[in-house]
């Protein structure tokens, strides 16, 4: 087990998650319900199904697209994407 790829995983994920959706929703369920043991269960069930499936997703595309590709496309994406928020159409 590569401990790097956990790393690097971990600290761009947490990062990226703080203050998302998810957190909002999180913060929204515990003040409502008063259960925060619960909220955190269902929470960590639905994230952790949501990555069982991008991961899955991942495996496949990887063996239709090739990495290097992939690559390019994403970035290509998120050059895209920039643009239109830049220009306020998304």
């Amino acid at each position: 087990m590569d401990w790097r790829i956990i790393i690097s995983t971990f600290a761009l994920l947490f990062l990226a998650e703080l203050g998302d959706k998810t957190q909002l929703a999180v913060i929204t369920m515990t003040a409502k319900y008063r259960a925060p043991l619960p909220v955190f269960l269902g929470a960590a069930l639905a994230l952790s199904l949501v990555t069982l499936i991008g991961v899955l997703l991942g495996e496949a595309i990887t063996c239709v697209i090739p990495p290097a590709l992939m690559r390019k496309i994403a970035a290509a994406s998120f050059v895209v994407i920039g643009v239109l928020i830049y220009a306020n159409v998304l």
